[in-house]
């Protein structure tokens, strides 16, 4: 047994959870989509939380140097990352930072490329702020998403891109990318101008033995091109006290990035999102190690039912608490899949075809939940395709 709990369920309800909006009126339905985690936080988070209370005032506030610090360390000693507490810029969350990326170094009717699928904020991002948006499909070999570097280049190269948003590990794929693969981007990007955005925010949830490296780590070149996208909140459940932070060492790019930033008046964090920032990277790390083997357990399972008792394949992820379901051989039509899943298991997945177009005839299941509610969603998922 663990020092933490991750077999309790949490109470979801009347705390207007997203994920569990529902579910609030239809209380047979199981959530198992939004990126959130139904598990309890780590305790000194929860203390911070009470003690932010105590405070009885909740005004404006800053960065601490106690939070540079803790964020600098974090990234040097999880991914081997060092960089000046200058490049830090904070940000409520990573998608405004992508949006902000956008408008800083792009004008409008330029092309910002995409590897899809991918999380939908990326190509919702690109059209409203009317961007040219350019998919290049991600390839399927050996159950793992691979780029097709001959493709890319001829999508960088033909449509003039300004900007590439790349994800790092990927959602939904869960793959993450090794440095080979992110030394070939880089090269590519320096060859033809292409700025890069590598959005990391599951850089922390890496499985089975894999590792993040982090974009700025493959080669000192990149970092005069590059924007990193970081946050503790997917790593620790966090997401709604809002905080996330961008690397930028190219000083121009980090005042341009910033110039917009003011423009849009998205210069302001909450103030418990620094704190609770600061306490995840002082004090998780024990906590984090818990919960991956938790989700290699709930992965695995997962892979293995599925494997034998269904047609559905399975991408296993290398990271990410997220899985991606190809139910491609029940030869069904998106519609019948969502019906299925929502209507007869009573199970939320997200949509595969929100993510793109390669996404027909997928979904992608959100595992970080106690196991007791994982067999219910998968077991309920069985039944329902048996039939089919």
């Amino acid at each position: 047994m663990g020092k933490y709990d991750f077999t309790t369920m949490p109470n979801r309800f009347g705390h207007h959870t997203y994920k569990w909006k529902e579910a609030e009126t239809d209380r047979e339905v199981l959530p198992a989509w939004i990126a959130d985690m139904d598990f309890e936080v780590l305790p000194e988070i929860r203390q911070t939380v009470h003690d932010y209370a105590e405070q009885l005032v909740y005004g404006y506030t800053y960065a601490s140097d106690g939070l540079i610090e803790a964020v600098q360390n974090w990234e040097e000693n999880q991914h081997g990352y060092t960089f000046d507490k200058e490049a830090l810029v904070f940000i409520e969350g990573v998608v405004p930072a992508i949006s902000i990326a956008i408008q800083a170094y792009t004008k409008e009717g330029e092309a910002v490329l995409i590897n899809t699928p991918v999380y939908p904020p990326f190509a919702r991002s690109i059209k409203l702020n009317n961007r040219k948006l350019i998919t290049n499909s991600l390839l399927v070999k050996n159950g793992l998403f691979e780029i097709d570097f001959e493709q890319l280049e001829k999508d960088l190269v033909e449509n003039a891109v300004k900007l590439y948003l790349l994800c790092n590990p990927h959602n939904p794929g869960g793959r993450v990318w090794e440095k080979e693969v992110l030394e070939k981007i880089g090269q590519l990007c320096q060859k033809h101008g292409v700025l890069l955005v590598a959005d990391e925010i599951h850089q922390d949830l890496t499985l089975f033995g894999h590792k993040h490296h982090p974009f700025n780590t493959i080669n000192p070149d990149f970092k005069d091109f590059s924007i990193i996208l970081s946050s503790a909140t997917k790593t620790f459940n966090i997401a709604g006290t809002k905080n996330s932070y961008a690397v930028i060492e190219n000083s121009k790019l980090r005042l341009a990035f910033q110039k917009r930033q003011l423009a849009n008046n998205h210069h302001e964090i909450s103030g418990l999102g620094y704190l609770t920032t600061e306490t995840a990277y002082r004090y998780g790390k024990d906590w984090l190690g818990e919960l991956k083997e938790v989700i290699e357990n709930h992965i695995n399972y997962v892979v293995d039912l599925f494997g034998k008792k269904t047609k559905i394949k399975v991408m296993k992820p290398q990271g990410t608490y997220l899985m991606w379901l190809d139910f491609s051989a029940y030869d069904i039509s998106d519609e019948e899949l969502r019906k299925l899943l929502r209507d007869e298991a009573k199970v939320i997945l997200n949509r595969g075809l929100d993510f793109g177009e390669e996404g027909a005839q997928h979904a992608r299941l959100n595992v970080a939940m106690p196991i007791s509610v994982l067999e219910e969603v998968c077991q309920r998922i069985v039944t329902t395709f048996a039939k089919v």
